[in-house]
């Protein structure tokens, strides 16, 4: 298996190896996946092709980094102005979500199984304050997935790219802001090195979707027991990570913040700004793409159903 994430990395990464770990302790030893760093085969960007192929067995990955070769992908990952945990993953495991993915990837030989989730990012770093749209003009910064056609939108040089290559970008100076994750991670790699505003909500990536994916032959070689040891697995997982997320932020916020950053919430003109062309990307991606569409129209319905479910049974 080979990671998008590195193992050093708080949750994105780590989790991967926790992964490893449990399937081999509920195994007996039986079955063992081995964990690779980024690149340690193919490029991170090579990564869902060299899997469908069988080239490399199995993947620690978002299906969002396959968004050049499945426009639908990053439905699968990340929505602006998305769902939270809670939503996500009820849609995932009883909305249809994991269902249409399936469907989506089926001519691609590979078996996909949800296997973390993470909690709201930071919106990203900037060397200089954002007040108004017009401050984006000409920054080149890397977003991930659909938030960087927002981005682009509104004047931005976007691109997407793992977290490894972000970081190299950032020391060459090919890129000029970023954003990468949420406080945890974003400190344990030295963002505040490259820049001192850090702008939140992360209205780009409420939730995050990490997967195991596995090339569907060696997965059908694979016991039923097997399967169903990496499945269990993966959805304690799940619940493992939604509750580390939460509970690990403040610190690094605060010591961010000790460091010198400036932390910053996004004014009401910014927020309506990424609002408005999130809108125009989803309309434009459903027009271009009817995988994308019936994923976003089933999203978007399960979402609305369980909003009336949220407002009447939660506090508000």
């Amino acid at each position: 298996m080979q990671s998008v994430y590195p193992s050093s990395l708080p949750l994105l990464g780590d989790s991967g190896i926790h992964l490893t770990e449990q399937v081999e302790a509920l195994t007996g030893g039986e079955l063992k996946i081995e964990f690779n760093e980024p690149g340690a085969i193919v490029g991170g960007n090579e990564m869902w092709d060299a899997i469908s192929t069988g080239a490399v067995d199995a993947g620690w990955y978002s299906p969002g980094f396959a968004q050049g070769i499945i426009p639908s992908a990053a439905i699968f990952t990340a929505v602006p102005f998305g769902p939270d945990i809670r939503a996500y993953t009820a849609w995932w495991y009883y909305g249809g979500g994991k269902d249409i993915w399936a469907d989506i990837t089926a001519e691609y030989n590979i078996h996909t199984e949800l296997c973390a989730i993470l909690v709201p990012e930071a919106s990203g770093w900037f060397a200089k304050e954002i007040n108004t749209p017009a401050d984006l003009q000409g920054i080149k910064m890397r977003v991930f997935g659909l938030g960087a056609a927002v981005m682009g939108k509104l004047g931005v040089e976007a691109q997407s790219m793992p977290v490894a290559d972000t970081l190299t970008g950032l020391r060459l100076g090919t890129i000029d802001a970023a954003e990468v994750s949420f406080p945890l991670i974003d400190k344990a790699v030295g963002m505040n090195e490259y820049a001192s505003h850090y702008y939140f909500p992360g209205w780009h990536q409420q939730t995050s979707l990490i997967t195991f994916i596995i090339n569907q032959d060696v997965w059908d070689g694979l016991s039923g027991q097997q399967q169903t040891v990496i499945q269990t697995a993966c959805q304690a997982n799940v619940a493992m990570t939604a509750a580390e997320g939460e509970a690990k932020q403040l610190q690094p916020l605060e010591d961010l913040k000790a460091a010198g950053v400036q932390v910053h919430q996004w004014n009401d003109e910014m927020m309506a700004a990424f609002k408005q062309s999130w809108d125009e990307v989803a309309l434009e991606q459903s027009e271009a793409d009817p995988d994308f569409k019936r994923a976003w129209e089933s999203l978007s319905e399960f979402r609305a159903n369980f909003q009336n479910w949220s407002d009447l049974a939660y506090l508000k």
